[in-house]
């Protein structure tokens, strides 16, 4: 019943005012749900059975539901989770090696409007509440279960995460892993980065620039206008000194755009050395928009550059093209088939 709360949007004190209960009782229905992956009351075996047969009409397990399941033989995994609204959001689970990487979303579309993105090309609709950004790690949890577990955290999804920021420090404090196993991408507001880093969860800061210059990126990342290279690199560089975790820079190669040798030295130049390693990522092609990644060779050269000048530098090699894996495409491609 969507008027009813969910377990997820409570602490165990209010689930416990809620249902007048003692708090322990509270902690025990949350712990079967964060813990244990429980869906419905009928599991939570050690509450008494009376309390489990009414507890349905007066709380809900979770408020959201998987909507749609994609996956591909190479393990990618992508979940389009609907909210009690009818709210379409996307999370992805990714494995690699003996990692399972779980990206997440923090709002509904996003306000960037970054030009090579398909999450904002209807903007933004609305934040995700705290407990909505914990139900796609609950909702991914369960479906990897049978696999393995969930061991990195990354909120890349849709939307800007430090424009919802309450509800993301929330969500952050509510799941279950390790905040050096966690991290938190951003187009780069330099006054939330060093606000987070100064609320001690220490997690990973990945700063999304995309282009080595002002001119290109405010063409590429419209926000740039209003927060400059130079207040962005300075606020990461801060975020380091008050967290001492290296800072990762994102910058997506689009052919014919910012992909360019000249483009790599410009981001030498710009970066300079210290605590920070960069993320090539290839620019996964999205449906109505005319950006392509670079060919390989031009990839490779982007990347020895970097390297040769003392930067640490990884190529993230695009996963899951096939269940339509760039941020925001799963959700773009149901939004058109239910208009």
């Amino acid at each position: 019943m969507p008027d009813l709360p969910s377990v997820t949007s409570l602490s165990p004190e209010a689930l416990a005012e809620l249902l007048d209960l003692p708090t322990f009782r509270g902690r025990q229905i949350r712990a079967w749900v964060f813990e244990r992956g429980a869906t419905s009351f009928d599991e939570m075996t050690d509450l008494p059975a009376d309390l489990r047969l009414s507890l349905p009409d007066r709380l809900r397990v979770l408020s959201s539901e998987v909507a749609e399941e994609k996956a591909t033989g190479g393990g990618t995994n992508k979940l389009l989770v609907r909210m009690e609204d009818g709210a379409l959001v996307e999370c992805v689970l990714i494995p690699e090696g003996k990692r399972l990487t779980l990206c997440i979303s923090s709002q509904v579309g996003c306000p960037a409007a970054c030009v090579f993105c398909a999450s904002g090309l209807r903007g933004l609709d609305r934040n995700l509440a705290a407990h909505e950004i914990v139900e796609q790690y609950l909702h991914a949890a369960r479906i990897a279960g049978g696999r393995e577990k969930i061991t990195n955290v990354v909120m890349m999804g849709m939307g800007e995460p430090l424009m919802n920021y309450d509800a993301l420090v929330s969500a952050l404090r509510q799941i279950e892993i390790s905040a050096r196993r966690i991290t938190v991408s951003t187009v780069g507001l330099p006054d939330m980065i060093r606000k987070l880093a100064n609320e001690g969860l220490k997690v990973n800061l990945a700063v999304s620039l995309h282009a080595p210059n002002d001119r290109l990126r405010d063409a590429l990342v419209p926000l740039n206008k209003r927060f400059p290279l130079a207040e962005v690199i300075a606020a990461a560089r801060d975020y380091f000194k008050k967290t001492r975790r290296d800072v990762t820079f994102e910058y997506i190669l689009i052919r014919g755009q910012n992909a360019s040798e000249e483009h790599a030295r410009e981001l030498v130049r710009l970066l300079g050395r210290g605590h920070l390693n960069v993320n090539l990522i290839p620019m996964n092609p999205v449906k109505g928009l005319p950006y392509r990644p670079p060919p390989r060779e031009e990839v490779d050269s982007f990347q020895k550059i970097l390297i040769a000048a003392g930067i640490p530098t990884h190529v993230r090699r695009p996963r899951g093209r096939k269940v339509d894996a760039a941020c925001g495409q799963l959700r773009l491609r149901r939004l058109g088939k239910d208009a």
